[in-house]
């Protein structure tokens, strides 16, 4: 990252800062994405245990790529301030498929090739270009924030599950705790050292990851249905 050194005065006062720029650039895709494929299914409480811990298991695997890395670049100007340790989701996951589906739950639910996919490209580009690793980190750790409660309340609904069984992904604290991550994170965000064309990588990075998203939730989505939905 070249630093907000390279731009002038006039182009600072132009450019929105990341946080809102990633908010404004990704809303239409967040919207389509979680209504696709599994995602869709999930919100409406139409997504049965086994479909559930596909979703989780899948998910695990990106997060034990991306927060590994993370941690390795948590020095560098340009992603040390969006790493959150006490935010990362792969321990409470694997927490979760242990309660819901058994200890052999990485043996026993397979990987899909969009989360391979997936995971391929967390490590490329935390071998080439480890501030694209933003992008990454807002699309989950602020989508796990700020929809995690309504999440953790329609999973223990739709599984019939008792309180706090199986939903550790979600408790990030009380809502005080969850509004305080979110600010914090959003700070992070704007302090990063970005120079012209470094916030729009990251911008276009998260858009990636959105798409990324969706093949996997579309991918995932027979697991839980035996026929189309109407």
């Amino acid at each position: 990252m070249s630093g907000d050194e390279a731009r002038t005065p006039a182009e600072t006062a132009l450019v929105p800062t990341l946080a809102r720029q990633l908010r404004t650039d990704t809303r239409a895709l967040h919207t389509e994405v979680e209504r696709t494929g599994v995602m869709r299914l999930l919100l409406r409480d139409q997504l049965d245990r086994a479909g559930y811990c596909a979703l989780l298991r899948n998910l695990h695997a990106i997060y034990a790529a991306l927060e590994p890395a993370l941690q390795r670049h948590a020095s560098h100007l340009a992603v040390g301030p969006v790493v959150f340790e006490t935010l990362f989701r792969a321990a409470p996951i694997a927490q979760d498929l242990r309660e819901l589906h058994g200890a052999d739950w990485a043996d026993a639910i397979p990987l899909r090739r969009s989360s391979e996919r997936y995971v391929a490209r967390l490590h490329a580009i935390d071998e080439n270009s480890p501030a694209l690793l933003v992008a990454h980190a807002y699309l989950r750790t602020l989508g796990d924030l700020s929809g995690g409660q309504m999440l953790g309340k329609i999973v223990t609904r739709s599984l019939q599950l008792e309180p706090g069984q199986g939903t550790r992904f979600y408790d990030f604290g009380t809502p005080a705790e969850v509004a305080a991550h979110l600010q914090a994170f959003r700070a992070g965000l704007d302090t990063l050292p970005l120079g012209p064309g470094d916030q729009q990588a990251i911008v276009d990075e998260a858009c990636r990851a959105f798409l990324l998203h969706a093949e996997l939730f579309t991918e995932l989505a027979p697991e839980a249905l035996q026929a189309e939905l109407p």
